[in-house]
């Protein structure tokens, strides 16, 4: 339910836990039915740590996550309506409904945002890209899933090449505190995540309708932010740029809705672990476009760094799926 990412699972991270148990049928990335939406999705996912970052320039953070919550759930309703689906839960799913809220779409989008006022959105999304390890973590400790070595392994390559990347950050900025922040901000917001995906990996909770769970989350999340915006930064704020009324319609639309129905058709179509590289797509789309638009600077560090995280990644994928 993620990122995303976004999704969500995360802003814009990849949803791992909330899938369904669908028929595979295994097409190649070759295939149109397997690539345009690999392709999509990634793009989106990708892009919308950048957007994320001009949302945040004149309106607080917790305002803009309103704003972006508000059209998401109401895209949300308008898509199960479309798709002829009920909207209800069982009263069991109200207790993941909330906690999800909470995490996922309070907690995650509240780091994520700051965190951006600190590091660049590429790096904010490699961290994202991150959360396959404390989703491992927490699923082994709460659901008993076991963790290979191969991925223990993957894993630590990655997380050595985000710290390349991260050093090389911290001399850039000349040092101080600035980065560090970001960098805790980040952590935070992956870790409430990552509580969401496995939150949504019991049997239980597969049992209930995705979207309307997916809606009812969003709700309570819209909530939850509208409280705390309120308590940090008083009554509402706006920016009358059609660039911000865009980024906000993007990011609730595209980066919220649109991209799961597509996420989940992967997953069908490729399997789970086929459609979790977009997991490694997304971060470097992120990170190429903050070249672009950020001014991120590639040294022999920076490029190592990727490489190492984009490598770590896929050999953690390899070893878990």
């Amino acid at each position: 339910m993620t990122a995303h990412h976004d999704a969500p699972a995360a802003p814009e991270a990849v949803p791992e836990a909330a899938a369904p148990a669908p028929q595979r049928t295994r097409l190649s990335f070759a295939d149109p039915r397997a690539f345009v939406p690999f392709t999509l999705v990634a793009l989106i996912w990708g892009s919308t740590w950048l957007v994320i970052k001009d949302q945040i320039s004149d309106v607080p953070p917790s305002w803009s996550i309103v704003y972006r919550f508000a059209v998401a759930a109401a895209a949300m309703l308008v898509l199960v309506k479309v798709r002829g689906e009920r909207l209800r839960v069982s009263s069991r799913a109200w207790p993941v409904i909330l906690l999800v809220g909470l995490t996922q779409f309070t907690l995650n989008f509240q780091f994520v945002y700051r965190a951006e006022t600190h590091i660049t959105s590429g790096i904010v999304a490699l961290f994202f890209a991150l959360i396959l390890i404390p989703n491992s973590i927490l699923a082994w400790f709460a659901l008993g899933e076991r963790v290979s070595r191969g991925f223990v392994a993957g894993s630590a390559v990655a997380v050595v090449g985000v710290g390349m990347l991260l050093s090389a950050e911290y001399r850039a900025s000349g040092g101080g505190t600035d980065i560090m922040q970001g960098v805790l901000l980040a952590v935070l917001a992956t870790l409430s995540a990552s509580v969401a995906n496995v939150t949504q990996a019991s049997e239980r909770v597969h049992r209930e309708p995705f979207l309307p769970l997916l809606f009812f989350s969003m709700l309570a999340g819209l909530a939850i932010n509208v409280a705390v915006a309120l308590a940090i930064d008083g009554p509402p704020i706006w920016d009358p740029r059609p660039g911000y009324l865009a980024g906000i319609a993007y990011l609730g639309i595209a980066g919220s809705v649109i991209t799961f129905p597509l996420y989940f058709t992967l997953i069908r179509n490729m399997g789970a672990g086929r459609a979790a590289y977009i997991g490694v797509a997304t971060p470097i789309l992120a990170m190429l476009l903050s070249t672009l638009f950020e001014g991120f600077v590639w040294t022999p560090l920076t490029i190592g760094g990727a490489v190492l995280a984009s490598a770590g990644l896929v050999l953690a994928l390899k070893a878990r799926h």
